[in-house]
């Protein structure tokens, strides 16, 4: 599974933030963009925002969208 900008919109964050908080974690938000960001990648950050933007992600998958 792949978390994209949508996933990030569908958590009503900003992209700018969301840019920060790639900086922050030394991830590339220039991949993120064209290639998306798995979820385990992300799972391990244990963070209470990005964990907010998986279960986005993992609802989208269970749900077949």
């Amino acid at each position: 599974m792949t978390i994209h900008m949508r996933h990030i919109r569908a958590a009503n964050l900003c992209s700018g933030g969301a840019r920060a908080w790639f900086e922050s974690h030394n991830l590339s938000w220039s991949d993120f963009l064209t290639k998306g960001i798995p979820v385990e990648t992300v799972q391990q950050l244990n963070d209470g925002i990005a964990n907010r933007v998986i279960e986005i992600a993992l609802k989208e998958q269970r749900d077949g969208q």
